[in-house]
């Protein structure tokens, strides 16, 4: 017999179970349509893989996981996408969000399924990832993926796997039904889990209010080490941290997970997701939802399918809506009230109370403190609500953030015992969302400061590599000039910049036209002695010559104009350019006076 350990605080509060555990499950059959939100755990949301108008099959993936603690959304039957837009979806507020509409065809076919009945021959990374397809999130409420909480750090060794069976919160009977007529799929789920984690011990912890599913459950966990742990009936023994203390003796560190101290918490529907998911290749679609409450006519359990309006349920339950008062999702405790009833079953649907005029009545208008500490006693997690309520009415966020704010679970023991009926957890749940939205603008701002610096270091980064580019291509230039220079016997130094390589490039240039334009000039200067003079070609040289200085002294004045360091070069140039225009007109002269001559030799007699 396992020692069994007390948590502090909690409440008794009225059970109102036996409204719907007195009868079988019952399926809740084929709505006319389903909405299936793309988001239905925490994670990121699904992304889309079909198109409005495909024809899918029971059990296809319409939306793929994104993401580490993405899951996928599957089609829970046969039928045809009509939509993809933004409808309501369970939320307190209200809230609309994108889902996927699909139209039933009522076949209800299966696409192909691939079982792993042999598990424990495959590699568990293999086995996680045929769990994470398989859309499997935990069924207790929270919907968080499970694939991520069986492969905890290597240095957190499970020592003992709790699977919860408590289901302590009023109303809601979903998980007691489900372990009296499935306990052999919840003893093989566990099994599964605990070939992928190897713990010392294995545990299925059961309050003491459901004595059928304590048999079915010991029954089916014959003949293996698997241990019925019964505890006693309080709220909120469920908690998982309230639970892993009852089990364990152990609490879970501030800021800590139950890993840390070698525990982990799993729920019975889950464990029957995972096994379907396993030994049949059979995704999460569907999950067993209470309906109850005094307006409904005939309340009990169903499986629906996810994605079936909580209207429909309501209506096979005989809602009678002249009495209704209101519908809350969820539990009376932790539950809150529905603004429409054409929100659709999720993942984390569990319970839907349809509650008549004066079962669960508005409460009295909210009084001052009295200081009677009543809250505190109530606490399970030893926090100190009165502090809170004050830092969170009084907006000081951050001092109570200090109290431990964010280990208060939300349970609403310390509301439920309040004399003064002060909304405690709204006042918890208010400045938890501002912490954090804060936080997230804090964020915000530090990624665009460390954007911002990114960028500025960038440009810089890129202003020293153009620098380095300039000057290696400066002293490549300066170098090739020094070199052109020492070939021409030029003392001149370097040109030290672009300006100066490019000057080069026309020197060079310019040499080469004059050295051609000094050839026939010198031709002209000397020419043979048995050849007369040809006018025509001295006149030709002539006029090149003259272009040739005009050239020379338009660069010489565009030189002086804008200081350029060849200046004196060009002023050189022109003076030898110069020079050649006078011998040429010289040259020509001479040869029209040689031509038009007479001649003073008499011929022989």
């Amino acid at each position: 017999m396992r020692k069994l350990w007390d948590f502090p605080g909690g409440i008794h509060p009225p059970q109102h179970k036996s409204q719907s555990n007195s009868q079988p499950i019952r399926f809740a059959g084929l709505p006319q349509k389903l909405i299936l939100p793309l988001q239905q755990h925490i994670g990121s949301p699904a992304e889309t893989r079909v198109a409005v108008g495909t024809t899918v099959l029971k059990g296809e993936c319409l939306a793929a996981a994104i993401g580490t603690l993405g899951v996928p959304v599957h089609a829970p039957t046969s039928g045809k996408i009509e939509a993809i837009s933004r409808q309501p979806v369970p939320h307190p507020s209200g809230m609309v969000d994108w889902c996927i509409t699909l139209i039933p065809d009522g076949l209800d076919t299966w696409c192909e399924r691939r079982a792993m009945p042999d598990y424990a021959h495959h590699p568990r990374p293999e086995v996680l990832a045929r769990i994470r397809d398989a859309g499997v999130v935990g069924l207790g409420g929270a919907g968080f993926p499970i694939h991520i909480k069986l492969q905890p750090p290597e240095r957190d060794k499970v020592e003992t796997l709790i699977l919860n069976g408590a289901e302590c919160e009023p109303y809601i009977t979903a998980d007691d039904v489900l372990m009296r007529e499935r306990a052999t799929e919840v003893v093989e789920g566990l099994n599964i889990m605990a070939w992928l984690l190897e713990p010392a011990h294995c545990v299925i912890a059961v309050e003491d209010n459901k004595p059928e599913a304590i048999a079915a459950l010991r029954a089916a966990a014959e003949d293996t080490l698997i241990e019925i742990v019964v505890i006693p009936t309080k709220y909120p023994s469920g908690g998982e941290k309230q639970l892993i203390q009852i089990v364990t003796g152990l609490e879970v560190p501030h800021g800590g997970i139950p890993a840390d101290i070698g525990t982990m918490c799993q729920n019975v529907g889950t464990a029957v997701a995972v096994y379907r998911a396993i030994h049949h290749g059979e995704p999460l679609i569907s999950r067993i939802t209470s309906i109850t409450g005094h307006a409904v006519t005939t309340p009990g359990n169903v499986e629906a399918y996810l994605g079936t309006p909580v209207a429909d349920l309501l209506r096979q339950a005989g809602l009678q809506t002249d009495r209704l008062d209101r519908l809350i999702l969820g539990g009376p405790m932790m539950g809150y009230t529905l603004q429409s009833a054409d929100v659709p079953v999720i993942k984390t649907t569990n319970c839907v109370i349809a509650a008549a005029r004066g079962e669960l009545p508005e409460p009295p208008p909210e009084q001052p403190c009295i200081r009677c500490g009543a809250c505190s006693e109530a606490c399970p997690m030893e926090l100190l609500p009165q502090q809170l309520f004050w830092y969170a009415k009084a907006e000081e966020f951050e001092k109570a953030e200090h109290q431990n704010l964010f280990d208060c679970i939300e349970c609403g023991a310390c509301s439920y015992v309040c004399p003064s009926s002060i909304p405690l957890v709204q006042y918890y749940r208010f400045a938890k969302g501002e912490i954090r939205a804060h936080n997230a603008e804090q964020l915000k701002s530090d990624r665009a400061r460390e954007r911002f610096e990114a960028r500025q270091a960038r440009l810089e980064r890129e202003r020293g590599e153009k620098e380095a580019r300039r000057e290696e291509r400066a002293r490549t230039a300066a170098e090739a000039q020094a070199k052109k220079a020492e070939q021409s016997g030029n003392s001149d130094g370097p040109a030290l910049d672009d300006r100066a390589a490019k000057t080069a490039a026309v020197q060079a240039a310019l040499a080469r036209k004059e050295q051609k334009a000094q050839q026939p000039l010198t031709a002209a200067q000397s020419p043979d002695e048995t050849t007369e003079p040809d006018i025509a070609s001295l006149e030709k040289q002539l006029s090149q010559a003259q272009d040739k200085l005009a050239t020379m002294v338009a660069m010489l004045e565009e030189a002086q104009t804008s200081g350029a360091d060849n200046a004196d070069k060009l002023e050189r140039a022109v003076a030898k350019n110069t020079e050649r225009v006078k011998r040429a007109e010289e040259a020509l002269s001479a040869a029209r006076n040689e031509a038009i001559q007479p001649e003073t030799t008499p011929p022989s007699g």
